[in-house]
């Protein structure tokens, strides 16, 4: 299986696309998307968007996986999240591709072990079980993270602990 996961942020959106099978997985492809902050939020979101439709067209992955929402104490950064959020599921949904989204504590809990775990033992897990030999950028290992959460949810054994709900 080919995934595409997807970190939502207005200004850093990490993607990465992964292939595998739940007991093994690669590496396709991740990045940032950086957005400048003196681009309007709404040219932000069609940067996001149209950036990855771009990966969709390139990888053609068979699914897409993407962070659920997230406790934030702004009204305001919750909003621009959500709307980040929005620009990747629209992207998906243009290609026609389901879409399933993870609570951030189960992701890192299927890729480090610890549903607390910090940014940095999420891109060393990342680092270390899909051989990488640079270390990513945190919203790129947080996305391939989010893939290899969904590819072990593709494995039955493991399907019910990470709790995937189809969006």
């Amino acid at each position: 299986m080919r995934v595409l996961a997807i970190d939502p942020a207005i200004r850093n959106t990490g993607y990465a696309v992964v292939e595998g099978d739940g007991r093994t997985a690669r590496a396709l492809a991740f990045d940032v998307i950086a957005i400048p902050a003196k681009l309007p939020q709404s040219a932000a979101l069609g940067a996001v968007r149209t950036h990855l439709k771009n990966v969709i067209e390139k990888f053609q992955p068979d699914e897409v996986a993407v962070e659920g929402i997230i406790y934030v104490q702004s009204h305001q950064t919750a909003i621009s999240m959500g709307a980040a959020r929005a620009a990747a599921l629209i992207a998906a949904a243009d290609a026609g591709l389901n879409v399933f989204e993870y609570a951030p504590r189960k992701i890192k809990m299927a890729v480090v072990g610890k549903g607390t775990a910090d940014k940095q033992q999420v891109a060393f897990m990342v680092r270390a079980l899909l051989g990488l030999s640079e270390t990513p950028p945190h919203d790129a290992a947080d996305a391939l993270a989010i893939g290899l959460a969904h590819l072990q949810a593709s494995d039955p054994l493991k399907a019910k602990m990470l709790e995937r709900r189809q969006v």
